[in-house]
Order: structure tokens, then C-alpha cells, then sequence
């Protein structure tokens, strides 16, 4: 007999939520199909899988906060074995991914006992937000340095630095057996403070009182696919109330197009283009998001 498939009870959802009686407000992600997708596009060692995962689930927690449509653009880059992580979460729930990275170097950091995080794979760089309203639209772009080994910590520090924002962050990838075999699974968890006024008054001690709450959270918790939103939360904050804001279904998605294809195909001069016609005579442009292959003509035709 075998032991029964979990069943999977809030997946490839982010969650606003207000822990009732204190100036705290929060988000929490929960990734199953959606990051799955992402990060089997590509033959992602574990630690650079891992790392993506993270900026998945970063951008849909900071993403679905924005009150406009368009896209927010979470990245680090660094001088180590990832060049780049870069995550684009579209306003309509859409998240793509991507990491460059080398092998080798990736291999050389990853041997022992614990598993290579942030710094240690990105190396000296930094931590990019981008806010992007549209092309009418000047973009927003807040940068601070890589810190820690978990883009959770990039994330606080983002925050305190850009926004003056008291932020706590806790992400989670790993990989569950949901009865068809390993998938990867990511969640996170965000929280933040209400500045004080003449209404609320001192914030400080329910901001600390939050944060001890918070503390509590468990990795594992936040990809267990038997674990709804609802009951995570409660576990976290029953002693005071919590009360489920809003949710927004995510998804994997690609903005790649032949006609996209062409456009950037059409930025290159006849020389340029005929060094990259293969045997078939047709040139060959890889996405690097989702690896699909167009195979266009030299005038940038399908």
C-alpha cells in the first residue's frame, strides 16, 4: 500500500491579510504549478533553482501590492557563480524567470554540507526593484547591496532603505512529492508596519509583538501543499485575529513572440543577420525565459 497523494488545498495564490487590533499589515504566496513551470524550463542546478524560486516568490508578494497595471521587475546581480537572477511578475498575475549562471563555479560553491544561498552565489552586486507602469510611463527603480543568503534579507533592507517601510520577509523552495513524483514548491511571507499617528499612536510595541509572531514561521509550513493559507496564518496570529484581505491567482506565463522575434531580429544589419543563418537557412532565437526556439527567416518572418 502506498501512502496517499497530499491534496492540494490553496496553490499559486497570493493573500493580503490584517492581523486584527495592531497596525500590521501583511501578504502571503503560496507556489505549486506556477514555479514548477518556471524552474523546470531550464536544467537549474538545486541552489540556482532554489535561488529563483525565491524571486518568484518575492515578486508575487511584492508585486500584487501594486496598485496599478503593469509589472514589477525583482533582479540581483553579482560577480559570482549566478551573473543574474531576474523575475518579471505581471500586474495581471503573471510570473516568468530566468538565471544565468556557471556550472562549474555553481558546483565549486555547492560542495558541503549547506546549501549555497544569495550571497554566496550572486557574490558582490546588488538588489534591483523596477516598477514598470508602461511605456508612457517613467519606470521607478530602487538598488541596495546583496545581503545575506536569502533575497528575504534583500528584500528588508530594500524596503527600510527605498520606503522607510519596517518589513519582515521569509521565503521558502523546496522540493514535494504531491503523488506524481518531486515538484518544486515555493512560499513566502510578508509583513509590515502601519506608521504611527495621532489615532494609532505608538506603533513600536505591536510592531515587536508582530515580529516575535513572525518568527515562528516554518519553511516547511509555507510549501506544504496540505496547509491552506488560512489555517498557516491562524497558527501565526490566533492570539490576536487575522482577517483574509483579498487573493489573486498566479500563473507562468511568457511574454515571447514571433513578432517580438522579428522586431529585435529587425535591429541587426544584413551582415549581422547572415552570420546568424543555420544549415536550414533560417535563424534560430531561443527564449531565454522559456526556452522555446523560433526558427525565423532573415527578414524576421516565421
Amino acid at each position: 500500500m502506498t501512502d496517499a497523494a497530499p491534496q492540494i488545498l490553496s496553490d499559486d495564490l497570493v493573500s493580503a491579510f490584517q492581523i486584527e487590533g495592531l497596525p500590521v499589515r501583511g501578504r502571503v504566496v503560496r507556489l505549486g504549478e506556477a514555479v514548477n513551470e518556471v524552474l523546470t524550463r531550464h536544467s537549474y542546478p538545486e541552489p540556482v533553482a532554489n535561488l529563483l524560486g525565491e524571486a518568484c516568490a518575492l515578486a508575487a508578494l511584492v508585486g500584487s501590492s501594486l496598485k496599478f497595471e503593469g509589472r514589477l521587475i525583482v533582479q540581483a546581480q553579482g560577480d559570482g557563480p549566478v551573473r543574474y537572477v531576474v523575475v518579471d511578475y505581471d500586474t495581471t498575475g503573471g510570473l516568468r524567470g530566468y538565471c544565468r549562471f556557471d556550472p562549474d563555479e555553481v558546483a565549486a560553491v555547492s560542495e558541503g554540507f549547506a546549501r549555497p544561498g544569495a550571497k554566496t552565489l550572486l557574490g558582490g552586486g546588488v538588489f534591483i526593484m523596477t516598477l514598470d507602469q508602461g511605456a508612457d510611463m517613467e519606470r521607478y527603480q530602487g538598488v541596495t547591496a546583496i545581503e545575506g543568503e536569502s533575497l528575504a534579507l534583500c528584500a528588508e533592507q530594500y524596503f527600510m532603505q527605498s520606503e522607510q517601510i519596517p518589513t519582515r520577509v521569509r521565503l521558502a523552495v523546496g522540493q514535494v512529492d504531491t503523488g506524481e513524483g518531486l515538484t518544486w514548491r515555493a512560499g513566502g511571507i510578508l509583513i509590515q508596519t502601519i506608521a504611527g499617528d495621532e489615532t494609532r499612536g505608538e506603533t513600536k510595541e505591536a510592531w515587536n509583538h508582530a515580529q516575535a509572531l513572525f518568527e515562528t514561521t516554518g519553511e516547511d509550513e509555507l510549501i506544504d501543499p496540505t496547509v491552506p493559507t488560512t489555517t498557516l496564518l491562524w497558527r501565526l496570529f490566533n492570539e490576536d485575529g487575522v482577517r483574509l484581505i483579498d487573493e489573486k491567482p498566479l500563473r507562468a506565463f511568457c511574454r515571447c513572440s514571433e513578432e517580438r522575434i522579428g522586431v529585435v531580429l529587425q535591429s541587426f544589419s544584413p551582415e549581422e543577420k547572415a552570420e546568424m543563418i543555420e544549415p536550414d537557412g533560417k535563424i534560430h532565437v531561443t527564449c531565454e525565459y522559456c526556452s522555446r526556439v523560433y526558427a525565423l527567416e532573415p527578414d524576421g518572418e516565421a
